[in-house]
């Protein structure tokens, strides 16, 4: 006949048993280690970034109009105050996620440690109010969910994630968390869509009113244009006087245009690229 210490040697070898078959707890982030994440949707786990690849706030050339906007929203919110989810949509290259990037260090330059920017995926979109649920125990700090190059297409069904979290679900969008995000489609999903959905539905009006209404729900729209010659002269100057390259004016001004007229556009990013060639030709590392 079974003793107690037998009975209770049987228990705790089930429930050691049974613990093998649990799946293991998911990590704990230390929301203090550093000013930057990344959310991998896989692991489920806040990555840290050390060091964010960014540029100056002054650096940025033509954006005036949105760079003010966008980083009057995002000092309030450091500050604890209101502030709104904002969606930057428009031209190639003219520095969408880099003004959100440099925002993001300007804030923290002004008062340390009081922005957390955590970069998700567009394909992890779906995975947003789990990462919400581990943010909302995280009040000590604030947070910018950064999603760069979102846009959907038309199998496509994790929007309606998105839309929940910015406005609409029970439980709402933590206080202390906003979303950031960019796009080249204003509606975030493609014209012909649009158009295509308009022309077979029998309600017109209803049929893409769901998808578009997406790009409703973020209080700030921020457009970005393409920039004309003087203004990709203008962000081209900036980044030699900031590196201080040492090239006569009118040879700079031909040679930048030459490089664009190759690339077939203008625009910040193009600019940043012939100053990566050059500053190589000279020999220098920027």
């Amino acid at each position: 006949m079974p003793t107690d210490q037998d009975t209770l040697r049987l228990l705790q070898r089930i429930a050691a048993g049974i613990e093998k078959l649990s799946p293991p707890p998911e990590p704990v982030p230390d929301i203090k280690s550093a000013d930057a994440y990344l959310w991998d949707a896989g692991l489920k786990a806040l990555l840290p970034v050390p060091h964010v690849s960014h540029v100056d706030l002054a650096l940025l050339k033509g954006v005036d109009q949105p760079r003010d906007i966008l980083l009057a929203n995002t000092r309030q919110f450091a500050k604890g105050h209101s502030a709104n989810n904002a969606l930057l949509w428009g031209a190639r290259g003219m520095g969408k996620s880099s003004l959100v990037k440099a925002i993001h260090a300007e804030i923290n330059r002004e008062e340390p440690h009081s922005l957390v920017l955590v970069e998700i995926h567009r394909e992890d979109i779906h995975s947003l109010p789990h990462l919400l649920n581990i943010l909302r125990g995280w009040v000590i700090r604030r947070f910018i969910l950064f999603c760069d190059d979102l846009s959907f297409d038309a199998s496509d069904s994790s929007y309606k994630s998105l839309k929940t979290i910015l406005e609409g679900g029970i439980e709402g969008r933590p206080g202390h968390v906003l979303f950031y995000a960019t796009s080249n489609r204003r509606h975030l999903m493609p014209r012909e869509m649009i158009e295509n959905e308009r022309s077979t539905a029998i309600h017109p009006g209803e049929a893409v009113e769901e998808k578009i209404s997406l790009s409703d729900r973020f209080g700030l729209w921020l457009g970005f244009h393409a920039c004309d010659q003087d203004t990709y002269l203008a962000i081209v100057e900036s980044y030699v006087r900031h590196y201080r390259l040492e090239i006569p004016l009118g040879k700079l001004r031909s040679q930048s245009l030459e490089w664009a007229a190759a690339r077939g556009s203008r625009s910040g990013r193009v600019a940043w690229q012939f100053i990566q060639d050059m500053a190589g030709r000279m020999e220098k590392i920027i």
